[in-house]
This record gives structure tokens, sequence and C-alpha cells, in this order.
């Protein structure tokens, strides 16, 4: 009985492990599908969060583009560097296409006449210039209001009496004025000069209600001034061909002068300061060799006998 009791638990055991072995292996098989499929399932969602990131980045482009506008190119400007000055010629032109073009929304209220001599006229031609215009000043003796002629200390006229009238007069938009306007713009100058010269037809989809402009470069694509520059627009007194490109340029650089009257005077009197500091550096660096040779150049010599 002993020895049939052991046989039996012999062939238990035996059976138990032959009946093992196919489930664990079929749990291991199992676990081994599972871990494929997780891992297909966490590339494809890797994958998807890639392209929706790309995605929400383009969107957010193109609303930042369609918000803020088009970015602007860099233009090569000839007064952009360290000691260059303005171009005068263009600053003269840039008046005239001003006059001619723009004078009639935009205004220059902290322009005056005397600013543009020995920039751009000389003193009689300023002051011919100015008393073209009639100025309303006063009171007189009487206590009332007269007109007369503009001098040198006048301002440039503005076009409308206040903003009410400018408003009106250009459906509901406000022209700004243009004394601080590359200054108040981002990357100011290539802003106005590609605002100018970049009024396209709106592509394909895109609507402009009337009234309204296409040109990419504005916050929002749609913009209240027409196309003003146009070739041969104004006719420049020397002899330069007026074309779009030109008469943007000229415009820009004397809108640029406008906003830093006194950026060649301040890139002279840095230079200037430069130069002295330059020299005293040098002075500095001489006197302290000249101090410290002697004590850099010694020597102590130590007496181990004494």
């Amino acid at each position: 009985m002993v020895g049939g009791g052991v046989i039996q638990q012999i062939l238990r055991r035996k059976l138990h492990s032959q009946s093992a072995t196919p489930v664990l292996s079929w749990f291991s098989s199992k676990k081994a599908h599972v871990d494929a499929g997780s891992s297909g399932v966490r590339a494809f969602a890797l994958l998807g969060a890639g392209i929706t990131g790309l995605l929400s980045f383009s969107t957010v482009a193109s609303a930042d583009e369609a918000e803020h506008g088009l970015a602007c190119p860099d233009y090569p400007w000839p007064h952009d560097g360290i000691l260059s000055s303005y171009d005068h010629a263009s600053i003269r032109r840039g008046h005239q296409v001003y006059q001619q073009v723009c004078a009639s929304c935009h205004s220059m209220s902290l322009i005056s006449y005397r600013d543009l001599v020995g920039v751009a006229y000389t003193e009689e031609e300023a002051k011919a210039m100015a008393a073209e215009i009639e100025v309303v000043d006063g009171p007189n003796d009487e206590g009332e209001m007269f007109t007369r002629p503009g001098k040198l200390s006048d301002r440039l006229p503005q076009p409308y009496a206040n903003e009410s009238a400018a408003r009106f007069a250009n459906g509901g938009a406000y022209p700004p004025d243009l004394s601080l306007i590359t200054k108040a713009r981002h990357n100011g100058q290539n802003y106005v000069f590609a605002l100018l010269t970049g009024y396209r037809d709106p592509p394909a989809g895109i609507s402009i209600r009337e009234g309204l402009h296409y040109n990419p470069y504005f916050p929002g694509g749609a913009i209240a001034m027409p196309k003003m520059l146009n070739d041969e627009a104004v006719e420049y007194e020397d002899g330069v061909p007026a074309t779009e490109a030109q008469m943007g340029k000229d415009v820009v650089s004397f809108l640029s002068w406008a906003a830093e009257p006194e950026m060649e005077e301040r890139k002279l009197m840095g230079f200037k300061w430069i130069f002295l500091l330059s020299l005293a550096l040098l002075q500095a660096a001489y006197y302290r060799r000249l101090k410290w040779s002697v004590l850099k150049s010694r020597k102590l010599v130590l007496d181990v006998v004494n």
C-alpha cells in the first residue's frame, strides 16, 4: 500500500507538470501578443500626436499671419550703417511725395518748416514754402482770431480739423500721424515700404468687403487706404524716374528722418566719444605697465644662512 501510494503521488506530479506547461506557454504567448499590440498602439499614438502638433503649429502660424500681417523683408537702407548718414536728396524727394500724395490724409504734427532747413531745403526755399499756407493766429488787439501767411516756426498743416472729421472723410478709418510712424510700428522702415508697395489682388477664397483693399502686410489683410504709389505719380525736380519703388524708398527716407532727425549728430557724437575713450584706454594701459613693471620684474632672494 505504501509503494502504491508513492507511485500514485509520482504520477500525479508528472501529470500536473505536463498540464501546466501548455498553460504557461499559452500565457507567455498571450503576453507577447499584448506587448506587441501595446507597442503598435503607442507608436500610432505618438504619430498622431506629432501630426496634431504640426497641424496646430501651422494653424497658429496662419492665425498669427492673419492677425499681425505678413512678415516684411529686410531692405538695405543706406542710413542704417554705424557711420552712415541720410540721403538728403532722397529726403527732399520724399517730402515732395508726402506733399503731393500723403498730405491730403495724413498729418505730420511734430515737424516744422524750420526743421527742413539744411536737411532738404535752403532757408529761402523753406520760407517760400511756409508762406504758401494760411495759419489761424491770434487773438489780435480786438480779441479776434485772424489768418496770416505761414512762417518757418509753423508746423506742417493738418488735413483735418479733428479726429472726427478725419474719420468721417475716410469711412470711419483714422489716418495716423506720420511724424513717428517708423518708430511706432515694428520693423518700421521695412514695414512702411512693404505696406506702400505690397498691394495685391486677394487670393482665392479671400473676400474683401467694399471700401477695403487687400494688403498682406497689414494686420488682418484688409486696409482702408487704397494704393497710392503708382509709376509717374509725381515728377521729381531732379529728374529721377518716379517709379513705385523709388517713391516708396524716398518717402520712407523722409519719414525715417522725421522720426530721428538727430541720428546723424548722435552717430557723430558717438564716434567722437569712442575715439576719445580709446585714447584714454591706451593711456591707462601704458601707465599701468609703467607703474607695475618694477614690481613685476623684481626678484626675491632668500638668505637661508642667516
